[in-house]
């Protein structure tokens, strides 16, 4: 190997590495605050219902966000955006910190906007960012990302037991973590691949936009298969927890456990996902996932006893595990166009944070959590009826490894 190749094969793995970080970051950011809801609940004295309006303000920022993230990826490059969006989602994990001090509903929702705002730039940069370093390494990567993420979300969701079991107030688990998180980010975006921005326009084709990307029938139905997974695996995220608490009677660190548990079968089904996708493909892994979840949910949901509920989390992660990073992958198959379009599946499929909070909160207020999570069978049909879509384009993506 040449000094040149062998220069460019250490930056390739660096930038890896980072992008590994990148997602690992974003979840262990998010997962800290959703495995303590109902510490939010009772420290800002909310109905449930209440509590569902008040993740509302993440879940509509993050939302509004993702159509113009494209556009922010293309310009700053993946590396600055990531950037960008961490330093917002710092910020916004301060102002949660100092609403639940103060016991200001106020402040916590503007907190939770701007996370809500980092968090969709940071999301769809990383996103474009991952795909071009699977692409340049020749092997499939995505799903081993999402599993960072994953593995961000159970240390998030330990970092978020263990206060709860020491009794450390939510604000100052806030605080920590407003500090730690844009530093580290920070820090490994400097790693990522070395251009300013993204090659959205090949040599003698037509500038592709995301309004391009928005006409597309495929781009629209790999949303709407987001959708129903990110529906799948959102109810779990915001309301996991607060289900043990309410329907099992169980204390907030058993709600955490459940919460972790179902992310560690989320890192298991995303580590070992790319090496099943390769060998079966995409439409039928995200078939048998799905069934996967179904059974996990009826354990969660109907299982009657704390034990068998625990093992539903576990299948219900499992099946939950490959849907989002399957349809990152499918919008990002021509890396031309990889920006626009994971931009637009991204706003399609987060429509499901946008609508989930608040449809099983008001549901929970009347009929109980537990019941008001039915409603993710019919994110699940979503999912399965449009998992065709999810088929490579022909001659793209990476090779198997």
């Amino acid at each position: 190997m040449t000094t040149t190749g062998a220069l460019a094969d250490l930056s390739l793995r660096r930038a890896r590495t980072a992008v590994v970080v990148a997602f690992a970051m974003a979840g262990l950011a998010l997962a800290s605050f959703l495995a303590r809801t109902p510490s939010v609940r009772e420290e800002l004295g909310l109905s449930t219902a209440q509590l569902g309006l008040l993740l509302l303000c993440v879940s509509v920022s993050s939302v509004a966000s993702l159509p113009a993230s494209g556009p922010i990826v293309a310009r700053l490059g993946p590396a600055r955006s990531v950037a960008v969006g961490a330093v917002s989602v710092g910020l916004g994990q301060a102002l949660v910190g100092v609403g639940l001090a103060t016991a200001t509903i106020a402040f916590a929702g503007l907190g939770l906007a701007f996370i809500g705002l980092g968090t969709g730039v940071w999301d769809v940069a990383m996103n474009v960012e991952g795909a071009d370093v699977e692409r340049r390494l020749g092997r499939s990567l995505m799903p081993k990302l999402h599993a960072a993420f994953s593995i961000g979300t159970v240390a998030g969701g330990g970092v978020g037991a263990a206060t709860a079991a020491a009794d450390v107030p939510l604000a100052v688990q806030m605080f920590a973590i407003a500090v730690i998180t844009p530093m580290v980010v920070l820090l490994a975006t400097k790693r990522f691949l070395g251009r300013e921005t993204v090659p959205d326009v090949a040599p003698g084709a037509s500038r592709f936009g995301i309004l391009d990307a928005w006409r597309e029938p495929r781009t629209l139905l790999v949303g709407l298969m987001v959708l129903g997974f990110a529906f799948t695996e959102g109810s779990a995220n915001d309301w996991i927890a607060l289900a043990f608490v309410d329907g099992y009677r169980a204390n907030e660190a058993i709600g955490a456990v459940a919460f972790g548990s179902f992310m560690a079968a989320m890192t298991v089904g995303r580590f070992f996902g790319g090496r099943l996708l390769d060998r079966f493909g995409r439409v039928v892994m995200l078939r048998a996932t799905a069934a996967v979840a179904l059974v996990g949910l009826l354990l969660v949901l109907f299982g009657g006893s704390v034990p068998l509920a625990l093992l539903g989390a576990l299948l219900w992660g499992l099946g939950a595990s490959l849907g989002f990073p399957v349809g990152m992958s499918a919008a990002a198959d021509d890396p031309a166009r990889a920006a626009a379009r994971v931009s637009a599946v991204s706003s399609i499929g987060y429509t499901a944070f946008l609508a989930g909070p608040p449809l099983i909160g008001l549901l929970g207020q009347h009929v109980g959590i537990l019941a008001a999570l039915l409603v993710v069978l019919a994110a699940l049909a979503l999912g399965l009826l449009t998992s065709g879509a999810a088929r490579p384009l022909p001659e793209t993506g990476p090779k198997p490894s």
